[in-house]
């Protein structure tokens, strides 16, 4: 094979996109050989492609070596599944499942090596993350005391979630910010500083807006050396803030306005509490600027990854399989805000599939929507 036959399933608005650059020649050795949409009036932005109404068609139809599944939430576990079982290499939008159960059940799916089973976290393209990863691996950081994660840009008006019937709805969505927004962030969140042992989060359902879902979540996380962890999220601040720091014994790191620094102790703060004489004393520092080149290949850098992985078997940046950690989060933050308990993790993944199915039946929430919604995600990157 020297080229990768890839069907798009899910031609909304980060499907449109998915196709479109793929339409375009912007991956290279990749070519858009099907879409699929339950809604058939989406086949008109692709004319000449061959289209399905149905994914298990699209998937058996031996037209594609490779699928992106960008359907809304629930169907990335059950097409997933699908397109794995039948050999088909798949690429899935985040979340890879709606919660840790799913999660379970599409990666136990992924049974071949030589199949590429791959998840779309493109932050980890961006070479801020990258860089902040490569610090707190090699040391430079030291031991990791306290990580603080303010991400509030995630604003979003009624006309957003009015875009779909099946956005912010726990049966359509299966969540909110958490769900949608930010599984980008919480998978960087573990990918960079590791998995907390439990979480305790506050916030509110339909806070800012008229939906069953959460849109403000702050978080407490402990972790098993005993540093401490803060995440704070919403779709309803403005103006927002993006400010990722993480303390060390060796100084701080901030990634804020496409800006990396690291005050660094010119003694760590551990030694220095020790050793000095000083009652009052602090360790001196040094104030490092650390140039970024780029913003990095995000969705295209991604493709690219799945492509090259196919056919040169190359490492993936983000396997899926390691999809589940912030899906797991996401969950457990969202159970302790309902239940107002500390949550340990690992989740137990069945009880809360439970809670979430007694949510769907419970809900008497009457959706409102607007059929006449703008689907251009561009504004939201």
């Amino acid at each position: 094979m020297d080229k990768v036959r890839i069907g798009v399933i899910g031609i909304g608005g980060m499907g449109t996109g998915h196709a479109k650059r793929l339409q375009g020649g912007q991956v290279p050795r990749a070519e858009l050989a099907a879409v699929c949409d339950i809604d058939p009036k989406r086949f008109k932005d692709f004319p000449g492609v061959k289209a399905f109404e149905s994914s298990a068609e699209l998937i058996r139809s031996g037209l594609v070596d490779a699928v992106i599944v960008a359907t809304p939430h629930y169907g990335h576990t059950t097409i997933g599944i699908d397109a794995l079982q039948n050999g088909i290499h798949t690429l899935v939008e985040k979340p890879i499942s709606v919660h840790k159960a799913d999660a379970e059940r599409l990666i136990a799916a992924h049974t071949d090596p030589k199949v590429v089973f791959c998840a779309m976290f493109n932050q980890r393209t961006d070479p801020h993350f990258s860089k902040m990863r490569e610090l707190v691996e090699n040391g430079t950081v030291g031991k990791i005391q306290r990580v603080n994660w303010i991400i509030t840009t995630w604003f979003r008006s009624e006309a957003y979630y009015r875009s779909g019937g099946w956005r912010a709805t726990w049966e359509g969505e299966g969540g909110g910010v958490l769900l949608n927004q930010c599984p980008h962030n919480l998978d960087l969140f573990q990918w960079i500083c590791g998995k907390p042992t439990s979480v305790y989060a506050v916030g509110g359902i339909g806070k800012y807006h008229d939906i069953e879902v959460e849109d403000d979540i702050t978080a407490i996380y402990e972790y098993a050396n005993g540093a401490t962890g803060v995440f704070v999220t919403t779709t309803g601040e403005a103006p927002g803030t993006n400010r990722l720091e993480i303390v060390g014994t060796n100084g701080k790191l901030v990634n804020e306005g496409g800006k990396l620094t690291f005050t660094r102790n010119e003694v760590p703060a551990d030694v220095y509490c020790a050793t000095t004489e000083e009652r009052f004393g602090v360790p001196g520092i040094w104030n490092i600027d650390i140039p970024i080149k780029s913003g990095g290949d995000q969705h295209l850098g991604i493709k690219k990854n799945f492509v090259n992985a196919i056919l040169d078997g190359v490492p993936l940046i983000a396997p899926a399989e390691e999809g589940i950690h912030s899906v797991e989060m996401a969950n457990a933050m969202i159970y302790s805000c309902m239940t107002g308990k500390k949550v340990d993790l690992p989740l137990d993944g069945a009880l809360y599939e439970a809670h979430l199915k007694k949510l769907i039946a419970e809900s008497t929430f009457q959706k409102k929507t607007d059929a006449s919604a703008n689907l251009d995600l561009k504004g939201s990157f």
